[in-house]
């Protein structure tokens, strides 16, 4: 297989193939929070730039990234198209960046697009008609496919044929094309929207996970030395303590403090200058935002540990009951800080030990248990 690499519609300042533009996620969050995953559209001309370009430079997630090299030598000796690949996880885990490296690896051509920017079928068969052989087509958030576009896929993944119907009425008739044998990457946050025929089409799917603090510290000094930036391993350690595991924060906090300390100090981010920083940006050392601690804020001292409901909790931060639910609360369950309940929502005795309040009939133990009241 010759290596080529094949770049399509790149926009200024951004080193990444775009295939076509269009919203890569349906999103209610607030773009202005620091501990937001979902990419800035600022962002991306950044995250270009740190992401790694070969596995070997990839932090983390060690035995995805074992398997996909197993995967990958495979296809090189073969010198066959790699087999399709699936990667699932919340955002910014590095889904996309994996994609890059895949077709870098393999030295092919790399297209990028997402899932509602295929909005009919001769979207996806015009693309699908332009690959190459081997290239990599990568398809973000693939579980926002419309039906009919998913159902163009199916003949294409598996026999990398293309049926196109020509004509309308009694006289129309089905055209199938051969296509090249490409390299289909799709990544989702959704794994369960993902229809059955379409998930069991990938040879390969790889569920990416949480970051561990130490990785998310390498990957910290990693992307400072891209940027220029001098961090001290206390700097580093405290960007990454309130990353709440994903690359694309811990990325987007070094360069907040980056900004902290070429205004307020001499540049070079220290453990105390980190934890100035990110204080002064509103992330506390749990990785909680102001609206997060607004929310415990109102379970715990505003009713007192009681049950609260949904719509009552959003009116009382001013958010919308959608985005309380989708974009604060998961990482509030996932630290023990909140409870679900038939009666409504509770705090656990570590969000009031984590606010500096003592927990109203606790039946004592770990503050980190949930406590029901």
């Amino acid at each position: 297989m010759s290596a080529r690499r094949e770049v399509v519609a790149v926009p200024s300042g951004v080193d990444e193939p775009v295939v076509e533009a269009g919203p890569a996620r349906s999103s209610r969050r607030d773009p202005t929070r620091p501990v937001d995953p979902s990419p800035d559209p600022a962002d991306l001309a950044v995250e270009a730039r740190l992401r790694p370009r070969q596995l070997h430079e990839f932090v983390g997630q060690p035995q995805l990234t074992e398997h996909l090299d197993i995967v990958l030598e495979a296809a090189r000796r073969r010198q066959q198209a790699v087999d399709h690949l699936l990667f699932a996880g919340p955002p910014g885990l590095g889904k996309t960046s994996l994609a890059g490296i895949v077709a870098a690896e393999m030295g092919v051509g790399l297209r990028v697009t997402s899932g509602p920017a295929l909005a009919r079928a001769g979207d996806l068969a015009s693309i699908l008609t332009d690959l190459q052989d081997g290239d990599v087509l990568f398809i973000d958030e693939i579980h926002r496919l419309p039906r009919p576009v998913e159902e163009v896929l199916y003949p294409a993944m598996e026999d990398f044929q293309l049926d196109i119907l020509i004509g309308k009425g009694p006289t129309a008739r089905s055209l199938r094309l051969d296509l090249p044998r490409f390299t289909l990457v799709g990544a989702t946050t959704r794994t369960g929207l993902l229809t059955g025929p379409l998930r069991d089409r990938f040879g390969f799917v790889g569920r990416l996970d949480l970051y561990a603090p130490g990785d998310l510290q390498h990957i910290v000094s990693r992307s400072a030395a891209i940027l220029g930036v001098t961090v001290e391993p206390g700097g580093a350690a405290q960007i990454a303590g309130r990353s709440r595991g994903t690359p694309r924060i811990a990325n987007r906090l070094l360069r907040r403090v980056r900004d902290f300390v070429e205004v307020r100090a001499e540049g070079t981010i220290t453990e105390q200058l980190a934890a100035d920083g990110l204080e002064l940006f509103g992330v506390d050392r749990l990785g909680l935002d102001k609206v997060d601690r607004a929310i415990l804020d109102a379970l715990c001292r505003r009713f007192g540990g009681r049950p609260v409901g949904l719509t009552t909790l959003a009116q009382c931060i001013g958010e919308e009951p959608d985005t309380v639910e989708d974009a604060y609360e998961p990482y509030l369950l996932q630290q023990g800080l909140v409870q679900r309940t038939p009666r409504g929502r509770l705090p656990t005795a570590r969000a009031f030990a984590h606010l500096g309040l003592t927990a109203p009939e606790a039946s004592g133990g770990d503050p980190g248990t949930a406590t029901l009241w």
